[in-house]
């Protein structure tokens, strides 16, 4: 359903962040980008949601393709009609309820009327679990509880695709399960989602395939398990030692 190919990205001359980026991801995938800081994986997400422009490259989404340079502003309309993106700091308004939130995007983005919004968002947060804190407001929640918020807002479009930028990263520790026990949930059944994270349990036990990503390129992509259990190349090794090692000094 989804097709990016040959994508270039720099933000200064000479300084290229992204080097000819492709990657596919089908219907009911879970794809988890892996990589180091600054290896150009929230890089990559913000191109193929278009928060950044990318200097070349061609999308193809749901079998129509778009030049990502050129690309207008009402064919990026129509595409994120079809998909949702879950930042990693919520990005919720403090000053609206958690039903508010949820519906804003719906109403004045999707000019859906109040009602309707109220009853799809009122389902996606029965889905993560924060139906019983619908008249709360952002700061009377934990963190792992706005992000369940944030991505009931995106479910609540009923999107064929969810982008999460590392939706854990500014999460306590302890707060980090209810948000992956989500989106294990959300795989299970079967939506679409492309993850940057730093999740390797989730990348390894979760997700469908996995694209490891170094200094701007695509270092390696295979199924999940075959490249956790025996990666094909030496850079993708060392960086599966180096998380081991932490998590065994951890």
């Amino acid at each position: 359903m989804l097709e990016v190919q040959h994508i270039h990205k720099s933000f200064e001359p000479g300084a290229e962040v992204l080097h000819d980026i492709s990657l596919q991801v089908n219907r009911g995938d879970v794809v988890a980008i892996l990589g180091p800081s600054g290896s150009g994986k929230t890089t990559l997400l913000r191109c193929i949601n278009f928060l950044e422009r990318a200097d070349s490259g061609t999308m193809i989404f749901e079998g129509e393709a778009h030049d990502l340079h050129r690309i207008t502003r009402r064919e990026i309309a129509r595409i994120r009609q079809k998909t949702a993106f879950v930042f990693q700091n919520y990005n919720l308004f403090l000053n609206k309820t958690v039903l508010q939130n949820v519906t804003l995007g719906l109403i004045s983005g999707r000019h859906m009327n109040r009602t309707d919004a109220e009853a799809a968002a009122k389902e996606a947060l029965e889905r993560v679990g924060m139906a019983a804190r619908s008249d709360a407001y952002p700061r009377q929640l934990s963190g792992g509880q706005q992000q369940r918020v944030a991505i009931a807002r995106g479910l609540a479009a009923h999107p064929d695709i969810i982008y999460f930028d590392e939706p854990t990263s500014a999460l306590d520790p302890e707060l980090i399960g209810e948000v992956l026990s989500v989106m294990r949930r959300l795989a299970d059944e079967g939506m679409t989602m492309l993850v940057v994270t730093h999740e390797m349990e989730f990348a390894r036990n979760v997700s469908s395939r996995v694209v490891f990503m170094d200094g701007g390129r695509v270092i390696e992509e295979a199924p999940s398990a075959a490249f956790f259990a025996a990666p094909k190349e030496e850079r993708s090794r060392s960086f599966i030692r180096s998380i081991l090692r932490r998590g065994e000094e951890d």
